[in-house]
């Protein structure tokens, strides 16, 4: 466990020749909660899993909302660039490795945020079950691999508004995979080995 700047972590130096890998944990999460999936799908990949800064109601987020699906823009501006922060300064202690990053529901979405402020830092990317309710700007992401999943029954993260975001993404040259469900937000089995493949291929 580390501390740093805005965040309690969960870290693990990558093994020579591995991926770093940041994990982002969905509402009420933590720095615990998808550490052990990453080691048992790259065991040599370095781990980075940080602690949503955020509380509501004593569950830990990423950025503060004012209800279900409705943002706190300017919150979530300010710890865009915090992250932002957070995740270059991993990438500048580790010169030549490359950088993964996954997340799931509030995970998924300040991860999103970030690519989309600062689309040089990661390699690849998994958004699981994002919710994206804004236009974003236009950005560079060729060459860039991207993950999303999703259910189609999905309450807080309606599948109207993921079509549009696997849209948006491949609009921006990245290349994008999906993993779908017929069900609601709970991440299932084939979601995960879409994401083992993202994290291993």
């Amino acid at each position: 466990m580390t501390d740093t700047p805005g965040y309690t972590a969960r870290t693990r130096a990558p093994d020579p020749g591995a991926p770093i890998i940041l994990a982002l944990h969905g509402t009420g999460g933590d720095e615990h909660q998808f550490f052990d999936l990453v080691r048992q799908i790259n065991p040599g990949a370095g781990i980075v899993s940080p602690r949503g800064d955020v509380s509501e109601q004593g569950a830990a987020r990423f950025f503060r909302r004012t209800s279900e699906g409705v943002y706190d823009m300017d919150d979530l501006a300010l710890r865009t660039g915090r992250m932002a922060e957070y995740v270059a300064d991993v990438r500048a202690a580790h010169p030549g490795v490359s950088l993964y990053g996954f997340g799931y529901s509030n995970g998924a979405n300040i991860l999103a945020s970030v690519v989309m402020a600062r689309p040089d830092l990661f390699d690849r990317v998994g958004l699981l079950h994002p919710l994206i309710p804004w236009d974003p700007v236009p950005v560079a992401l060729s060459g860039r691999r991207v993950l999303i999943s999703a259910g189609r029954r999905d309450p807080i993260c309606p599948w109207p508004r993921t079509e549009r975001l696997v849209a948006w993404f491949a609009a921006q040259g990245a290349g994008v995979e999906t993993s779908v469900h017929d069900g609601g937000h709970e991440m299932r089995q084939g979601e995960i080995a879409a994401l083992a493949g993202l994290l291993t291929g």
